[in-house]
């Protein structure tokens, strides 16, 4: 069988997590590009919460996966939140519906019941157990022997319905024959169902299983492309399988699978335990374990901008075919496409992440900056006005990496040097230095305009009168004003810290021991 995918209706993609836990790092990225491409093809993004395995549910996943979204700048058209004409979105509320198609797939001998218990399905996988097959599934060549609407007669098969003996509903894998479609990245993929089981689509409390309900899901909100990582890849066959034997051949979703994100040896899919074994995060945001208290930092909270975060992600198995490495949000939605995403895993390289924030802190507008500094600031119970703060931004974001850096950039703009490091003055220090110093503040008062070239000039000024080289000085002063060897230009610093407050440091210097 050969699958086509609909080209002609409006473009509606969706994210369907499953609320368990933390947003890992492969997850946002099949948001991201779901998203761009929804937004480049005016179409749809609509997020749906598959909680149908109960078992897994984690109180506040979804709220998380929500606040995940909102951060990342990705937030959805349609989802439990906001509501649409697709609805419900979550796929507990919409338990009902999927009997009916199971039902249906029975009826017309596509699905069977199976009234198997767990004992005999232990036994099963014991009796059929060999050395070429270790872990025998339920399928073609154990079917027969097991107890379902296939094997027992239709009479029983009814007295033992009307009786509500738990049962599930399989689907009737076809023997030996190919399944094949066109993946948007991997290109022709073919599977022969010999070695597929026959799956459960309805569990013996009601509940669909992934699979039935993604596929009818998918039909119902009439999802056009399919975007999901690699690791999907065996199921798609089955998920082709249900679309036609459920009469929607004409309406299969085109499929894309994305490659998965690497290790950052390339070994393996990158893990949280990686990521706490090598000291970085993997999820988007903070995630702390209501049943454990385990506390699991994000991106976010680390001092990630959602805007290079996103731009990190999007080159995660992505180029746009050029050394192009920063694009804005409108770029990136301009320029991605499923046809450049590469088949291969990507590996996660946590210092070219860093490259990506820092480039955006600094090549970005100091007002966008604002926010995240002020807030930095308000937990040092630090209050300044709008417009120093932007000057000082100017001055710094070019040394910062993480938002944090902003703090550590310029914490001495706010509070004075409580510990110098004289070590690094004392080494060349003379009786001729110690006099500059206790001249410099009269050198600086004289100044009319309180600017980095005009404090530069008095200061080489003085120097040239005590035959003094004026770059032996430096280094003091900056220790003077800030208490070691770090900062932007000094004379930078000191119109930063305006006239009366670069005075008030020399003088409370000149108290140290050695300036007397």
């Amino acid at each position: 069988m050969y699958f086509c995918p609909l080209m002609d209706k409006k473009v509606r993609v969706r994210f369907a997590p499953s609320p368990t836990g933390g947003l890992h790092l492969g997850g946002v990225r099949t948001v991201l590009y779901n998203y761009l491409f929804a937004r480049q093809h005016r179409g749809d993004f609509v997020l749906r919460i598959e909680d149908t395995d109960q078992t897994r549910y984690v109180p506040g996943a979804e709220e998380y996966i929500v606040d995940c979204l909102q951060w990342c700048g990705l937030e959805p058209d349609e989802s439990p939140q906001k509501g649409g004409k697709y609805g419900p979105y979550r796929q507990s509320e919409r338990k009902e519906m999927y009997k009916q198609y199971a039902e249906y797939l029975v009826k017309k001998g596509f699905a069977y019941y199976a009234f198997d218990t767990p004992e005999e399905l232990d036994s099963m996988r014991k009796e059929f157990k060999t050395p070429e097959d270790p872990s025998p599934q339920y399928g073609h060549h154990t079917r027969i022997k097991m107890r379902n609407s296939l094997t027992i007669p239709e009479k029983e098969v009814k007295e033992l319905m009307e009786k509500g003996t738990t049962h599930v509903i399989r689907f009737l894998m076809p023997e030996n024959d190919e399944v094949s479609f066109t993946d948007m990245i991997r290109g022709e993929v073919k599977f022969n169902t010999h070695t597929l089981d026959d799956k459960v689509l309805l569990k013996a409390d009601g509940m669909p299983t992934y699979h039935l309900a993604v596929v009818v899901d998918d039909h119902l909100m009439q999802i056009t492309h399919i975007f999901r990582g690699e690791e999907w890849l065996p199921s798609t066959p089955l998920h082709l399988l249900l679309w036609e034997r459920l009469g929607w051949k004409d309406e299969i979703p085109q499929y894309a699978h994305l490659p998965l994100i690497l290790k950052p040896d390339g070994k393996g899919k990158l893990s949280k335990r990686d990521g706490d074994r090598l000291g970085f995060p993997v999820y988007a945001m903070q995630w702390t374990d209501p049943k454990t208290g385990e506390v699991t930092k994000g991106f976010r909270e680390i001092g990630f901008l959602p805007e290079a975060f996103n731009n990190m992600l999007a080159l995660l198995g992505w180029n746009d075919g050029t050394e192009k490495e920063i694009f804005s949000p409108e770029e990136l939605v301009e320029k991605f496409s499923m046809e450049r995403v590469h088949k291969g895993g990507a590996k996660f390289n946590f210092e070219k992440a860093k490259w990506f924030n820092h480039e955006y802190i600094k090549r970005g507008d100091s007002r966008m900056l604002l926010p995240y500094f002020k807030k930095i600031l308000q937990e040092k119970n630090v209050q300044e006005n709008d417009d120093r703060l932007l000057s000082i931004m100017d001055l710094i974001k070019e040394r910062c990496t993480l938002l944090p850096d902003l703090w550590e950039n310029s914490f001495f703009f706010f509070q004075r040097p409580t510990e110098y490091d004289k070590e690094s003055i004392l080494k060349k220090w003379d009786a001729d230095k110690k006099q500059f110093f206790k001249e410099l503040p009269a050198a600086f008062s004289a100044v009319e305009s309180f600017t980095p070239g005009s404090l530069e000039d008095a200061f080489k000024s003085l120097a040239e009168r005590k035959n003094l080289k004026a770059g032996g000085l430096m280094l003091p002063l900056r220790i003077i004003l800030v208490g070691g060897k770090f900062g932007p230009p000094v004379f930078h610093i000191a119109e930063l810290l305006g006239k009366q407050e670069t005075l008030e440091r020399i003088k409370i210097a000149l108290r140290w021991e050695f300036m007397n």
